[in-house]
């Protein structure tokens, strides 16, 4: 009965600290940080699986080992980001008295200079993610704010024509300038389609099967 008890008294114990609200900022930061890691691993772990086996060479051992690499990463690095962001922002709260736009926009700043400033794939990935989201963020604030005007037209048709034909020039002229997986995506479509030997890799496979593979 002592291991019941026992438990029970912890969970009362751990529950009633919970409530606490002079702990809820420090509390707020390690739940912050649990949220990272479980949004980092349920975001990259499909996405790593499948460009893994569509566009990864090598054995099922490393494939695997590569996608449980890309997950830890991506898992590990929000998580650091979460509570770099949220700690930061209850240090200057605490230290000011009150809540400042400057505060989210500082913290944000140490934090993706620690967590996400450096140079990877994944780093990559996310901050040009971010980037696209912003920049039609900023670009409707600035029309909220009225330092635009607002346009007359839906504006949507023309961003895609100018996205779309700015990407594939840089593919097919520059595309060492675009990113890895990204490249990889358009050689899959634009270059791989331009080959083929029979049925076989015209309709079913995308290049010939090997003798190996056939086994």
């Amino acid at each position: 009965m002592a291991g019941p008890d026992l438990i029970r008294t912890v969970l009362y114990t751990m529950n009633n600290l919970l409530q606490q609200e002079k702990y809820k900022a420090a509390l707020a930061v390690v739940k912050g940080f649990r949220n990272g890691a479980v949004y980092g691993a349920k975001i990259r772990a499909p996405h790593a699986l499948v460009m893994t086996f569509l566009f990864r060479s090598g054995s099922l051992k490393d494939k695997l080992r590569a996608i449980l690499k890309a997950t830890y990463t991506h898992s590990r690095n929000l998580a650091c980001f979460v509570f770099t962001y949220k700690g930061l922002q209850a240090l200057q709260q605490k230290i000011q008295g009150k809540s400042l736009q400057s505060h989210s926009f500082l913290a944000a700043c140490v934090g993706g200079w620690l967590v996400f400033g450096d140079n990877n794939n994944i780093n990559s990935q996310i901050n040009m993610y971010l980037l696209s989201r912003i920049l039609f963020a900023l670009s409707r604030l600035a029309v909220e704010k009225g330092f635009i005007p607002a346009p007359k037209q839906d504006p949507f048709p023309l961003f895609a024509t100018l996205v779309w034909g700015i990407v594939l020039w840089l593919f097919e002229y520059y595309p060492h300038t675009l990113q890895p997986s990204l490249q990889s995506s358009m050689n899959y479509l634009y270059h791989d389609s331009n080959v083929w030997h029979d049925i076989s890799d015209f309709l079913v496979y995308n290049k010939p099967r090997t003798a190996g593979s056939q086994k």
